[in-house]
């Protein structure tokens, strides 16, 4: 039996459903059936990261205290990035869908970096920040080099692959060494009364830019409760509802059918996914939703870790994990609710963001193997190449919500913020999905290093593109002495296309290129 006939890991068999299940003449069919399911996974990891994983981040790192800056480069960009990472780490565990993980980081490099920063551009040109946009370039033109590298090699060691995280943390150490002679310079020309130069937000845009991108607005889905009227039982009836009724009176019809798409995801996620809020007074306590939320987020965190092994694994030949899992979540939240109140949160709500953090994490994961699965077996079907579903399908879907919020603090006045996030997040993206990805394979496969298979010259295609956009953007934003207009928007734009067009044509042959 042909190996690519089946898929391995996640939770069914695309390739045995479209081959075995569908006869050829309702090959469309099932294809149809395929996208539209794909579509639905891209909006279970928006829904689930946008409300779920990242408020429990910004929780964690308001409760451990931690700066904007660093929150900023290390948890808040683990919660933009989670779809790609995850993403990454599956592709990562089979070396016949490497490549899908560097088409994919590579081909959101090269998107993010001509449509969405040139998108911003043309929205609400704007005078950039000089020395964050050099530093973050430089950054991200390291770890290009360094995938390029590992990819001319075709293998990634243990050495590499720590290399990646490495770098990335002395970027983190760099963000806040400059944050830190910024804000001394800053004191510095404020006790000379000189005018605050525009090298970053002041402090009071800033909050307002924080507060309106970090935290999820949960609106009348978590409002308040009047205490003293609701009982226990209508305080679960209105935690797990997830529809605001106002809103939905006012939406449009279009909005109302993708919230009716949303509905069971989030009810689910809800259910599952426990959400800890500091803004609010009541920090999001539900008692009754959290003391059960202690009995099934574990559960899901077994059933869906390794696709559900880990969770059917018996105990001595007694128990299954998941049976153990039960019990022990029904003590703790039997103990939980008898020694908590509906009014009051308890000391230690906070550690609910943990659970929440790791059941999020996990559904994330599940839905992102079933994505490369998917697209696998699409490519399997129409015979093209893992790097080309990564560069468009799956760097579009992973792409589309980091564009969506970078328009819109484009459109809000904060073009600056949202043009850096553009060359921030990626970096991120492509230093920790790259370099924990191939770690994780080196250590669950006791191997010395991961090996990679390129397919032919469409990913040095992909590279060189990338490689083109970043140093069009160092030599051209110096140029425009940091003043960014609709032109150079444009031309990012034209760029796009432009490599769009040569990789499809590359892709089908059209265009033959031959390696010296």
């Amino acid at each position: 039996m042909n190996p690519d006939c089946h898929s391995e890991g996640g939770y069914l068999d695309y390739l045995e459903g479209i081959f075995c299940h569908f006869p050829p003449n309702l090959l469309p069919l099932a294809i149809t059936l395929y996208v539209f399911w794909l579509l639905y996974l891209f909006l279970i990891l928006g829904v689930t990261a946008a409300k779920f994983f990242c408020p429990n981040l910004s929780a964690i790192s308001t409760n451990l205290r931690l700066s904007h800056n660093v929150a900023g480069v290390t948890f808040l960009a683990f919660g933009n990035g989670a779809p790609d990472i995850f993403s990454a780490l599956v592709a990562f565990s089979d070396p016949r869908t490497a490549g899908l993980a560097i088409g994919a980081l590579f081909g959101a490099g090269v998107l993010v970096t001509t449509v969405v920063a040139g998108g911003i551009t043309i929205l609400n040109p704007f005078m950039a920040a000089s020395r964050p946009f050099l530093r973050d370039i430089a950054f991200y033109m390291a770890a290009v080099f360094l995938t390029f590298t590992a990819l001319y090699l075709g293998r990634v060691t243990l050495a590499w692959a720590l290399g990646y995280l490495g770098l990335y943390v002395f970027y983190v150490i760099t963000v806040i060494l400059c944050t830190w002679v910024y804000q001394r310079q800053r004191s510095s020309s404020l006790v000379h009364s000189m005018p605050e130069t525009p090298e970053t937000l002041s402090d009071s845009e800033e909050d307002r830019v924080s507060s309106n991108t970090n935290s999820y607005d949960y609106g009348d889905e978590y409002r308040p409760l009047l205490l003293g009227q609701e009982t226990t039982g209508q305080i679960l009836i209105q935690a797990l509802n997830p529809l605001d009724y106002r809103k939905w009176r006012t939406q449009s019809m279009s909005c109302r059918l993708l919230k009716v798409a949303k509905l069971p995801v989030e009810f689910l996620l809800l259910l599952t996914v426990p959400v800890v809020d500091p803004d609010k007074d009541d920090r999001n306590w539900k008692r009754p939703l959290n003391c059960l939320q202690l009995v099934i987020s574990p559960l899901v965190l077994v059933l869906t870790l390794q696709s559900g092994v880990y969770g059917i694994y018996e105990i001595g030949g007694l128990l299954p994990v998941w049976a153990v899992v039960v019990i022990a979540g029904t003590a703790l939240a039997s103990v939980t609710f008898f020694a908590t109140s509906n009014r009051e949160p308890p000391r230690l709500h906070w550690l609910f963001a943990f659970l929440g953090f790791l059941t999020s994490a996990l559904w994330i994961n599940a839905a992102a193997t079933e994505v490369v699965n998917i697209l696998r077996s699409l490519g399997v079907v129409f015979r093209l190449s893992n790097t080309v579903l990564g560069l468009t399908l799956l760097a579009w879907g992973n792409s589309i919500g980091d564009a969506f919020s970078d328009f819109t603090l484009a459109r809000q006045g904060y073009p600056r913020m949202a043009f850096s996030a553009c060359f921030g997040g990626i970096i991120f993206n492509i230093l920790v999905g790259v370099g924990l990805g191939c770690l994780l394979q080196i250590a669950r496969n006791h191997a010395a290093e991961v090996k990679l298979e390129p397919d032919g010259l469409l990913v040095w295609v992909l590279a060189s593109a990338l490689g083109l956009s970043l140093v069009f953007s160092l030599v051209s934003v110096p140029l425009q002495c940091f003043q960014l207009s609709k032109a150079y928007g444009l031309c990012l734009l034209l760029f796009y296309v432009t490599f769009l067009i040569v990789v499809l044509l590359t892709e089908f042959g059209v265009i033959h290129l031959k390696r010296g």
